[in-house]
C-alpha cells in the first residue's frame, strides 16, 4: 500500500502556506510518498484561501487537499470573538472530522505521519486513538518554541495576568523577556485563549516529534536548550526536534497569471541597488488612519526610496487584525494630502499586497519594515534583507526580541504605551537601517546568515540532515 503523510493546517494562509511548502518539500525529496493536506473551513474569514488552494493544486497535483465538512459556530461565540479563541473552538469541534478523513484516507494508503499545526493539536488525540504517529510542525522559530514548552511551567509560578506581572522571564535559550511581551493570546489569564494556549503546549511531550521552520545556526542557543529537555520539567522527555527550515514559498495570493509581472517588480527595477525600504506587514496586519498618515509622514522626511503595501484600517481606530475580507484602500483619502504625489519619483505605495518573496530578493531593496511573522523573518534572512522590527499581534512582540537582542538582524521601532509610532521614530529607523553603523552592523549579520540558510538546506547541510533522519523514521513503519 503507498505510503502517505496527512498534513493538518490552521486556517490563516500564513500557517497553511508553511504546510503546504512542507509538503513540497516532502514530495521534492521523498516523492514515493503521497501528500494530503487537511483543510478546514471557518465559519469566519480567516482569509481567502480558496486562490490559492487552487493554484497550488493547478501546479502541483500530487498534493491532494481534502475540505473537512463547515463546523456550526457555537453559541456561545460570533465571528466577533477573540479570533485565536474561535480558531481553537473550531479546531477542537474539528475532531470527528478530522478523524473521519484520516479514517477514509487510511483505506487506500499506508498513513505513516499525521503532522499538525499547533493550533490543531488537540487532534494529536485523534491519531492516537487510530495509532497513526503524530508530529508537530511549529511554525515560528525555536525561541517560540522554547517559550511555549516552558509556557506551563511559567504559568505554575504565579497566579497573575502576565500583563500584570511587570517582570522578567528567564526561559531557557531565550534572552530575558518582559513578561508583557509574551505572545498577545496568553497575555491574559482569564482569556479563553489563554487555557487553550495552555493546553495545546501540554501536548507537544506527547508527540511523535517536533517539526521546526528553523535552522540550526540561526537559533543555537534555544535550539540546545530544547534538545537538552531544558524547557520541560525534569519528569517530562523531550520528543525528537527535526530543524528543517528555512522553507519559503513565493504565493500568488492575488490569483491571475503567473506570467503577470507586478507593477511594483518593474518599478522596482528602475531603483538604485540596495536603495529601497519596503515596508510590509503581513496578510492580518492593520493599522488605523492617523498611523498610516505617519508613517507616509515619516518617510517623505527620510528622503529615502520607498516600497509601501498599505491596507485599510480596521473598523476601530487602532492596530486590528484582518479576519473579515478587506477591500483595496482609498490611498488619497488615507494618506495626507498630497503625499502621493510628492513622492512619486522615489516612493511607489501598494494596494493591500506585492510579491514578498519576489520584492525582498530584488536587487533594488536594502531594507524591510516588517511586523516580526516568522515566515516573513525567514524570507529577510534568505533574501539577505536586515529588518526594522514592527510587531503587531501574535508571538510578534516576542520575537522582535529574539530578532533585536538574540539573532541581531533588527531594529526595533520604538513605540509609545499605546503602540503607537510618532512620524519621527519611523523617520529615524528607516534611516538608521538604510546608512547607520548600527545598520551596516545589522546587514552583515543577515548576509552571513543567508549563507549559513542556504547551507543548512544543501546537501549535509543541517536541515537537510534532520530531513533525512525524518523519512528515515517514517519508512520504518513501512
Amino acid at each position: 500500500m503507498e505510503a502517505a503523510i496527512v498534513l493538518y493546517p490552521s486556517p490563516p494562509i500564513g500557517h497553511l502556506v508553511a504546510m503546504v511548502e512542507l509538503g513540497q518539500l516532502i514530495l521534492t525529496c521523498h516523492p514515493s510518498f503521497s501528500i494530503h493536506i487537511l483543510i478546514t473551513t471557518p465559519p469566519y474569514r480567516a482569509d481567502d484561501t480558496a486562490k490559492y488552494i487552487a493554484s497550488v493544486s493547478t501546479t502541483n497535483p500530487s498534493l491532494i487537499f481534502h475540505h473537512l465538512s463547515t463546523v456550526p459556530l457555537p453559541p456561545s461565540l460570533t465571528s466577533s470573538s477573540n479570533h485565536e479563541s474561535l480558531t481553537f473552538e473550531i479546531l477542537r469541534l474539528n475532531n470527528p472530522n478530522v478523524r473521519q478523513a484520516l479514517l477514509s484516507i487510511s483505506t487506500n494508503f499506508s498513513v505513516r505521519a499525521f503532522v499538525l499545526d499547533f493550533f490543531c493539536a488537540m487532534g494529536l488525540s485523534v491519531a492516537a486513538d487510530l495509532n497513526i504517529p503524530g508530529y508537530f510542525f511549529f511554525t515560528s522559530g525555536a525561541a517560540s518554541l522554547a517559550s511555549f514548552l516552558y509556557f506551563p511551567t511559567l504559568h505554575n509560578t504565579t497566579d497573575k495576568s502576565f500583563k500584570d506581572l511587570n517582570a522578567l522571564f528567564s526561559i531557557p535559550g531565550v534572552p530575558p523577556v518582559p513578561s508583557s511581551d509574551m505572545a498577545k493570546p496568553i497575555l491574559d489569564r482569564n482569556d479563553v485563549a489563554y487555557q487553550c494556549f495552555l493546553e495545546n503546549s501540554k501536548q507537544f511531550p506527547k508527540s511523535a516529534g517536533i517539526i521546526i521552520n528553523t535552522y540550526e545556526s540561526l537559533e543555537p542557543r534555544a535550539n540546545r536548550a530544547i534538545s537538552d529537555g531544558l524547557c520541560l520539567p525534569e519528569n517530562v522527555p523531550t520528543p525528537p526536534i527535526y530543524c528543517i527550515g528555512p522553507l519559503i514559498i513565493a504565493h500568488n495570493k492575488k490569483g491571475g497569471s503567473g506570467d503577470d509581472v507586478p507593477e511594483c517588480l518593474t518599478w522596482l527595477d528602475s531603483q538604485p541597488s540596495g536603495s529601497v525600504v519596503f515596508l510590509c506587514f503581513g496578510s492580518l496586519g492593520l493599522f488605523s488612519k492617523k498611523q498610516l498618515q505617519e508613517i507616509a509622514i515619516g518617510l517623505e522626511r527620510s528622503g529615502l526610496r520607498f516600497l509601501w503595501v498599505v491596507r485599510n484600517p480596521p473598523a476601530e481606530n487602532n492596530t486590528g487584525v484582518a479576519i473579515t475580507e478587506q477591500p483595496d484602500p482609498e490611498l488619497e483619502s488615507l494618506l495626507p494630502d498630497g503625499f502621493l504625489g510628492r513622492t512619486k519619483n522615489r516612493g511607489l505605495v501598494v494596494k493591500s499586497w506585492a510579491p514578498q518573496v519576489a520584492v525582498l530578493n530584488h536587487e533594488s531593496v536594502g531594507g524591510f519594515v516588517c511586523h516580526c511573522g516568522w515566515n516573513s523573518v525567514l524570507e529577510a534572512v534568505c533574501a539577505g534583507v536586515p529588518i526594522v522590527a514592527w510587531p503587531l499581534y501574535a508571538e510578534q512582540r516576542f520575537n522582535r526580541i529574539v530578532l533585536v537582542e538574540e539573532i541581531k538582524i533588527a531594529l526595533t521601532m520604538d513605540e509609545s504605551e499605546d503602540g503607537f509610532v510618532s512620524c519621527d521614530v519611523v523617520e529615524k529607523r528607516v534611516r538608521e537601517l538604510m546608512d547607520s553603523e548600527e545598520g551596516d552592523s545589522v546587514r552583515k549579520r543577515t548576509k552571513a546568515l543567508q549563507s549559513e540558510a542556504h547551507a543548512a538546506l544543501s546537501e549535509g547541510g543541517s536541515s537537510r540532515v534532520a530531513l533525512t533522519e525524518l523519512f528515515e523514521k517514517w519508512n520504518q513503519l513501512g
